[in-house]
């Protein structure tokens, strides 16, 4: 009877240890098969979320290559049909002004018409000027920050102290820095008030580093990042676009920085 019993217990313990084993096997592949089924779904995420940044870089590209080509088709506007006219009304009243016949009225009239030409002419090739700078394409980003560096210390009352190097850079991300500097040098004369503003573009093997910072006013970070104008939105998107990063640092009355780093590897 006793030698039954411990039998009886023998069989229900080892039934028990069966079943807690088998309870330990499928808890087990429960939480195997869960944790496999989220990190599936995580890198799901990651995949779309991947896709996205992607859309949203691609859009970004075509965006500012289309306000590029627009650029490029009304400097070419302004130089074919509008310079080319203006350059013929200049001549025209040159020959004019040549005849002996013209009373002092008539001359002072057509000395009148030939300024206005010669300053609308010099607004045009100004104009055409910013929208594509030519020197960019020939000379190298170097020379171009140069001339646009002078070109607003001579037409405004702001003084840069500036150092840049040359970038290895294709054209098209050349035209990018030339553009973001170009902004934020609007951007310092137009909203900051600035009168000082100073520039270092310096590289290395990695990549390239830009340091730009004005005494203007200042802003405040959380107005900026709740509201971005247009010229922030277009400064972003492009440093997104050379692969970069921007980091911005103002407050009201103390002046802003501008720090950006971009990767060669793009």
């Amino acid at each position: 009877m006793v030698q039954e019993l411990q039998t009886n217990q023998s069989e229900i313990i080892q039934a028990l240890v069966f079943g807690l084993i088998f309870l330990v096997i499928i808890s087990s592949g429960i939480i195997l098969f869960f944790h496999y089924s989220r990190r599936k779904i995580i890198e799901k995420e990651k995949e779309k979320a991947s896709l996205k940044v992607k859309h949203q870089q691609k859009i970004l590209q075509t965006s500012i290559a289309i306000q590029e080509t627009e650029r490029k088709r009304i400097a070419q506007d302004l130089h074919d049909a509008i310079s080319s006219k203006l350059n013929v009304v200049s001549l025209t009243t040159n020959v004019l002004l040549e005849d002996k016949e013209i009373t002092q009225k008539q001359k002072e009239t057509l000395e009148q018409i030939l300024d206005i030409t010669s300053s609308t002419l010099e607004s045009s090739r100004k104009i055409a000027h910013d929208l594509l700078p030519p020197i960019l394409e020939k000379f190298g980003l170097k020379v171009a920050l140069e001339e646009l560096f002078e070109e607003f210390t001579r037409n405004t009352k702001i003084d840069i102290e500036y150092n840049v190097e040359e970038l290895l850079l294709s054209q098209t991300n050349q035209l990018h820095v030339f553009r973001i500097l170009q902004e934020l040098i609007n951007n310092s004369i137009r909203h900051g008030k600035a009168n000082e503003l100073v520039i270092y573009m310096e590289q290395d093997a990695d990549g390239f580093m830009i340091r730009y910072q004005d005494n203007g006013i200042g802003f405040k970070m959380s107005e900026v990042e709740s509201k971005p104008g247009i010229g922030i939105q277009n400064i972003k998107s492009r440093v997104k676009i050379l692969n970069g990063v921007l980091n911005v640092e103002s407050s009201s009355g103390k002046g802003s920085q501008f720090i950006i780093r971009c990767n060669y590897g793009i």
